[in-house]
């Protein structure tokens, strides 16, 4: 058990940190402001190789594994979440595909994904489902070399980019949901106005509608009526992401409170001579390392999964944890600040905006406990 990072790792830490402090920094205000993530972001994300972190070289990855992806996500999230969104999307649909897809289906979507020339997008979400697969009213219907497909999908990220969406809709022949591979634009493919959320701008989520959508037969992912199965297995790689992103929260939530304990004067010093701002730095801390072990943990498993009800729920308690430490360290840090982080001109107000979508995206906190108790009752 080692708990140093090797050469690699620290050379992955690094160049992400360079990355955020030289090209995200001077855009944050403007992502905000517009909530749009610029196009020179992306190229440029694609340049560092940080859409291919955990895949292998033969489809275009750069086989940094999941250990070195929250490395990168940890650096990137301090500075701009919205952008780590888009990563670990991404990351979302091409997890599921690269456990159940075919290698023709390796070969024609993780390539492009990895050179972010196109991003992957994750569609389970319907307006009446919330986290419960059996609600899913989209439909499947096999018509000779093509599967049918029609409904809504709410709250889709990347929606909006080229690329492959992994669809969950109930086919006629098993009656229970499937997972398909959708071309993104595709005929019968459009996308509503952008939901205005109260924090992640940058983060565009979308409604899908499908109608009418021929989905070549070929693109079926996994077997008929194995959908569930895809759905754990492949959100358990998207808590990675939010379990990386949420802990780079954390330590900004950290960095942010320090540097202003240290430089606020009150009367006749700083206000970090107070205890009671000690007692808050403390907390901050102490949740930090916690959440820190914890993801860099699940993104060890992630490399080598062993068990997979294990890794689901390594998964789902990591995330639970993570994202409720970071939605609470937003609220400390904006204690610490006290009225200036009621403030715009503070990171820490915008923190905690981003903050609050953590426990609840991807899965709400009392599934995810749902999940755990589960696994821990079934052994």
């Amino acid at each position: 058990m080692d708990f140093k990072l090797s050469k690699e790792q620290l050379m992955i830490q690094s160049s992400a940190r360079e990355f955020a402090e030289k090209y995200l920094e001077p855009v944050v205000d403007l992502i905000e402001r517009e909530n749009r993530i610029p196009e020179d972001i992306i190229s440029r994300l694609a340049e560092y190789d940080f859409f291919a972190l955990p895949y292998e070289e033969k489809y275009g990855g750069a086989g940094a594994g999941y250990d070195g992806y929250v490395l990168v996500l940890e650096q990137l999230s301090k500075v701009c979440k919205p952008v780590c969104s888009l990563i670990s999307v991404n990351t979302l649909g091409l997890g599921a595909i690269t456990k159940f897809g075919t290698e023709a289906q390796k070969q024609k979507y993780l390539v492009p994904c990895c050179k972010g020339e196109w991003l992957a997008s994750f569609a389970f979400t319907e307006p009446g489902t919330g986290s419960d697969p059996k609600q899913i009213t989209t439909t499947a219907v096999k018509k000779g070399d093509y599967f049918i497909l029609n409904g809504t999908k709410r709250f889709i990220s990347n929606a909006s980019y080229k690329g492959p969406m992994v669809v969950f809709a109930r086919d006629a022949e098993s009656g229970k949901p499937t997972g398909f591979i959708v071309d993104k634009f595709c005929e019968g493919y459009s996308v509503s106005e952008p939901w205005d959320k109260i924090g992640l701008h940058g983060q565009i989520l979308l409604d899908v509608y499908l109608k009418d959508v021929q989905v070549p037969a070929e693109n079926l992912l996994g077997e008929m009526g194995h959908g569930y199965p895809i759905l754990q297995y492949g959100i358990g790689f998207g808590k990675i992401g939010m379990s990386a992103s949420a802990l780079g929260g954390l330590g900004s939530a950290l960095e942010e409170s320090l540097k202003y304990a240290r430089n606020k004067m009150h009367r006749d010093g700083v206000i970090a001579k107070f205890p009671t701002i000690q007692v808050k730095l403390a907390d901050l801390a102490i949740s930090l390392e916690a959440a820190r072990w914890l993801t860099y943990r699940l993104g060890c498993m992630a490399n080598d999964i062993q068990d997979q009800a294990e890794f689901i729920k390594t998964a789902a308690l990591t995330k639970t944890f993570v994202t409720e430490a970071a939605w609470q360290a937003s609220r400390l840090a904006v204690d610490v600040h006290g009225s200036y982080g009621l403030m715009a001109d503070y990171k820490v107000s915008k923190s905690y905006r981003d903050a609050i979508t953590g426990p609840i995206v991807e899965g709400v906190t009392d599934m995810q406990k749902m999940i755990i108790a589960g696994i821990l009752l079934h052994d």
